[in-house]
């Protein structure tokens, strides 16, 4: 059994860790709040943004837009949404797996190729593949500071003009997608070239009779780009909650965790500490003993 002063050193420490545990869980909870407003904001405008494109996209016959031009996937470029920090469990890992499946999976030809380039918007993601030796583009990871559309849609534009002039063919985004705290949903999604959903084309035939300025042509020429925009946004923004999701939960367990193990080393120094006692009394009971007997 250890002896009284390691058990005493050890509850300090996994008292001490308990605090900063705590303390970083109510932190990441703040933030989690903000992030999830954001989304939650944001997510009907997307979807209704999605829903106006494909049914006046749908009505167009001609639709010449260069971000719908669905090409053999000869360049892939991958996004990659992961954190700046640690400490919020699986988080990062599941979106570099996730990752790492689409590339050496769907796009393992491209791959080998040397035809697959990465944007990754996290620290985490960025040296994960930076080190392995893949195509990273830029350096994106302060963009969680100050994340605006304005600062993300600087991102979308230039894939959008390297998609435009045919330096990349298929663009796919992996993100963790936001349910709740302890949930995190892993997503690949195709950014470009932008297809609307077979069930959104089945469903034109309800269309809204929209009244249309100028043309729809022309609206159709806006609200493309806006659309792409929007979806990158709304992934990081997804990714962005899931990461405090993530770390406020992986922060409440190891509280909890470190509370189950205080309570073990408080047992154990209880006991080391009536071991102690009970060897001090027969020591002077022995002794008693053998003064009176002499």
């Amino acid at each position: 059994m250890a002896n009284l002063k390691e058990v005493r050193n050890r509850i300090g420490s996994v008292t001490s860790t308990q605090q900063i545990t705590k303390a970083m869980k109510m932190v990441a909870a703040a933030k989690l709040k903000r992030a999830t407003n954001a989304i939650v904001q944001l997510r009907p405008y997307a979807n209704k943004l999605r829903d106006i494109l494909a049914q006046v996209s749908a009505s167009v016959e001609d639709n010449d837009s260069p971000f719908t031009q669905d090409r053999v996937p000869t360049k892939v470029l991958v996004i990659v949404l992961t954190s700046n920090r640690g400490l919020a469990g699986a988080f990062n890992a599941n979106a570099i797996k996730t990752a790492n499946n689409l590339i050496f999976g769907k796009y393992a030809e491209q791959h080998a190729r040397g035809n697959l380039s990465i944007i990754a918007i996290g620290k985490r993601g960025h040296d994960f593949f930076q080190k392995r030796g893949f195509n990273v583009i830029g350096d994106n990871n302060e963009l969680y500071s100050d994340l605006t559309f304005l600062n993300v849609s600087k991102v979308t534009d230039y894939v959008m003009d390297e998609f435009k002039v045919g330096n990349i063919d298929r663009v796919e985004v992996v993100y963790n997608q936001f349910r709740n705290a302890a949930v995190q949903l892993l997503t690949a999604e195709q950014l470009l070239p932008l297809i609307p959903e077979e069930k959104q084309r089945e469903e034109v035939s309800a269309e809204v009779d929209y009244i249309i300025e100028p043309s729809k042509e022309k609206i159709i020429e806006e609200l493309i780009p806006k659309a792409i925009k929007t979806q990158l946004f709304k992934a990081v923004l997804d990714s962005n909650a899931s990461e405090h999701g993530a770390r406020m939960t992986a922060m409440d367990k190891a509280t909890e965790n470190a509370g189950d193990l205080l309570k073990a080393l408080k047992l154990s120094y209880n006991q080391a500490r009536q071991a102690a006692i009970t060897t001090e009394l027969t020591e002077i009971v022995s002794g008693a003993a053998a003064l009176s007997n002499g």
